[in-house]
């Protein structure tokens, strides 16, 4: 089926909007969780059953129709770690009506190897938002996302407070995100035939 798991080592700290367990939570790790390309089914449900097959507690699960096999990119900056898997069938701007949907998504999960706030995970969330969207536009989509993205933040709690594009941190998490979503996005064209 082509699903991605990740366990951490340790539990981490998690500032996500995923599916399952998503919000300001603990996790062991996460994971990628293929559905169908018209998925229209009980999400909770299934990302719980799938947490259970695979004998995984306290996880956070993203979903995809996107082939999580044939489009997960890794890349490493500096303390950051960006998994992502691109699919771009419904494209969107934000603040403009979009197009019927199709779909298609962009999950970015962040591993960042460092003690951070709660208010530094939420600017990583802004930095990974600011790469994904010039990643799309210096490639040529006429998008800042797709309808449904998703974005993780895995880190230790701690005292580091800023992780904005003036920081060390962030621009190790703009350059994570910006190749692994661009390696990610050249598969994706790939597997469209």
């Amino acid at each position: 089926m082509g699903n991605f798991i990740m366990a951490f080592n340790e539990p981490m700290l998690a500032l996500s909007n995923a599916p399952h367990r998503g919000g300001l939570t603990e996790a062991e790790g996460f994971f990628f969780l293929k559905v169908p390309k018209n998925y229209s089914g009980d999400y909770k449900k299934d990302c719980l059953v799938f947490e259970q097959e695979h004998d995984l507690k306290n996880f956070v699960g993203f979903m995809t129709a996107a082939e999580v096999d044939k489009v997960l990119s890794i890349a490493k900056s500096g303390e950051v770690t960006a998994y992502v898997t691109a699919g771009i069938t419904n494209p969107a701007i934000a603040g403009e009506v979009p197009p019927p949907w199709k779909p298609g998504t962009i999950n970015i999960a962040l591993i960042i190897n460092d003690g951070l706030t709660v208010g530094a995970m939420a600017n990583a969330i802004m930095t990974a938002t600011e790469a994904k969207t010039y990643t799309l536009l210096k490639l040529g989509y006429n998008a800042t996302g797709t309808t449904s993205d998703g974005i993780g933040i895995f880190a230790f709690g701690g005292n580091k407070e800023w992780a904005g594009t003036a920081t060390k941190l962030g621009i190790n998490i703009g350059k994570a995100v910006r190749q692994a979503l661009e390696e990610s996005l050249r598969k994706w064209e790939k597997t469209r035939g």
